[in-house]
């Protein structure tokens, strides 16, 4: 565990050794407050259910580009094959470096609350399903990056990384939306259904925290990072 947090720590301080953070902060932080508060005086009510919903489109884009340099610049940089000589084991450094961009998105969203008092202020804000909201954004945008992790691990481009980790974010984010089910044999619906990401967020996104919705997400991140160290170690 001092492995994990020790490689954590490194990580996330990487970060702000280069302007990639603070862009990342001040463009995510700009960018969400504007969409929300140009509907907020709009609709009128002391409500965070439209950020909840906007915010799995926002994670689309920024979180990807959390993850895409994790290993694609390890591999472009040839720092890669040193990390792997190191005594550490390889499940260490995955956890490590996810915990690293978790951290960002914590911090991202941390950076969100101010909104959340600011309505708070205006209007009668039930704080219940404000906390539970964030609790299910901290659980997708770590599904989200341990997709990006995957993606990146397998190719030297960060760019490609950022796209294709944006692709396969996006196709498991509407699997389970009725533009997509209705395609599907009435049999496999529920199936389908709940492979997405977006159909287990909807329910948090209005404030209701079902434990099925969290084992899901759970599984999903679990399964990524299994698939990113057996690349990992394949690559050793």
């Amino acid at each position: 565990m001092n492995t994990i947090l020790t490689i954590a720590r490194r990580e996330f301080a990487a970060y702000f050794t280069s302007p990639i953070a603070y862009v990342f902060l001040t463009t995510f932080l700009v960018l969400t407050g504007f969409l929300f508060f140009r509907s907020f005086f709009l609709i009128g009510e002391a409500d965070l259910r439209p950020f909840f919903m906007l915010m799995p489109w926002i994670f689309l884009f920024y979180v990807p580009a959390v993850a895409m340099g994790k290993w694609a610049e390890e591999r472009r940089q040839g720092t890669l094959e040193l990390l792997l000589t190191l005594p550490v084991a390889d499940h260490d450094v995955v956890l490590g470096k996810f915990f690293a961009g978790l951290g960002l998105i914590a911090t991202a969203l941390a950076g969100t609350l101010p909104m959340a008092l600011t309505v708070s202020l205006l209007g009668n804000l039930d704080w219940g399903p404000v906390l539970g909201g964030y609790l299910g954004l901290l659980f997708l945008g770590g599904a989200y990056l341990a997709i990006g992790l995957v993606v990146s691990s397998i190719t030297h481009n960060q760019i490609i990384a950022f796209i294709l980790g944006v692709m396969a974010c996006f196709f498991l984010l509407i699997i389970g939306e009725p533009i997509v089910t209705i395609a599907v044999p009435p049999a496999l619906v529920g199936v389908v259904s709940y492979c997405g990401l977006g159909y287990h967020f909807s329910s948090i996104g209005r404030g209701v925290i079902d434990s099925r919705d969290l084992v899901y997400y759970g599984s999903v991140i679990g399964f990524f990072l299994w698939v990113n160290y057996r690349i990992i170690l394949q690559r050793r």
